[in-house]
């Protein structure tokens, strides 16, 4: 896999010492990890967990505290504290990221770019993840180094009724992103994307504010949604195999120590690991448990899905600039 030892740094360009992040008491320093979700049992706590774990178990004088949801739940209040040091690792999703004016993540979010984990790993692992990373350093100016690819499982359709078709999502309130490609696609479905809070989304699901929503089993399941009458039914859609950005401030990273910067990438290259295999047990045991408290699950033929799919793959990766990116990753199905 390549993680963060071999991409290259954009040169330092300094930045004033913040309140996180500094050394002091015998050079110690300190790192703080954060992340959105509150829940222990989540899989970004295990993987953040793992990277605190690997980083003061080596000789570097390291001590990492890691914040799940303290230091705020919404990705832009942790972005933000990246950038003005009150945060040193930070864990985003592509659609905010692209909010930060790096559109070209927008590639990794696109419905059914990827066919299944094996060909998610092999792209984020390999040149096209590489050049994403070189990417994010350039175009933050160094604010951002990407240490490594987190996934957040893979994403289903769970609603008021199970899906046969394609047909049965027409004129259908879907809890999805209400602009962009994601919201192109849906629509072309049938479906009317519909904007609901996460942490409204249960109620949203219950009072019939939405009649589906989407996502993968341990979050929806984690909150219940399935237990409402509109999240009940789950079709095995699989539109999304997710990307999260396990990101440092390139600018401090410059500034650490040759002994540090490699605890560091150790660091994330066993967080990446125990993340991910934490979200694959999760999957499972997840789906389990929704089937066990009375959900229902069926499978659908997903290559109409797939077909519709492509034309916007294709116009959203020409505005963005990454035709050739998107030609590589259907290259490695």
């Amino acid at each position: 896999m390549l993680f963060a030892g071999v991409f290259v740094l954009a040169g330092c360009s300094g930045g004033e010492e913040e309140a996180s992040g500094e050394t002091g008491d015998g050079d110690k320093l300190k790192i703080v990890a954060a992340h959105n979700q509150t829940s222990p049992e989540n899989p970004y706590q295990v993987g953040m967990e793992a990277f605190k774990e690997t980083a003061e178990s080596a000789d570097a004088n390291i001590e990492v505290e890691v914040h799940a949801g303290t230091l705020g739940t919404s990705e832009s209040e942790l972005v933000e504290k990246l950038k003005l040091g009150a945060a040193d690792v930070v864990l985003v999703s592509p659609g905010f990221m692209s909010k930060t004016g790096i559109e070209e993540i927008d590639l990794f979010a696109l419905p059914y770019v990827f066919e299944n984990y094996d060909h998610w790993e092999s792209v984020v692992d390999g040149e096209v993840g590489e050049t994403m990373a070189e990417t994010i350093n350039e175009k933050s100016n160094n604010d951002f180094k990407l240490l490594g690819y987190w996934s957040a499982g893979v994403r289903h359709y769970y609603g008021k009724k199970p899906l046969e078709s394609m047909a049965d999502l027409e004129g259908m309130k879907y809890r999805t992103q209400t602009s962009g490609a994601v919201a192109n696609y849906w629509e072309e479905t049938g479906a009317v994307p519909t904007s609901v809070a996460w942490g409204e989304l249960y109620q949203g699901l219950q009072q019939g504010v939405v009649d589906a929503a989407e996502n993968s089993y341990p979050y929806f399941v984690q909150q219940n949604h399935h237990k409402t009458d509109n999240g009940k039914y789950i079709t095995e859609t699989g539109h999304d195999y997710t990307t999260r950005f396990l990101l440092i401030n390139g600018k401090k990273f410059e500034n650490y120590s040759d002994e540090q910067k490699q605890a560091i990438m150790d660091a994330a290259e066993a967080s990446v690991e125990k993340e991910r295999a934490e979200v694959n047990e999760q999957e499972e045991a997840y789906k389990q448990q929704a089937v066990d408290d009375g959900a229902e699950v069926n499978e659908i033929d997903r290559e109409p899905f797939m077909e519709i799919a492509e034309p916007i793959q294709d116009t959203r990766a020409e505005e963005i600039g990454v035709s050739d990116l998107l030609e590589k990753i259907r290259e490695m199905k």
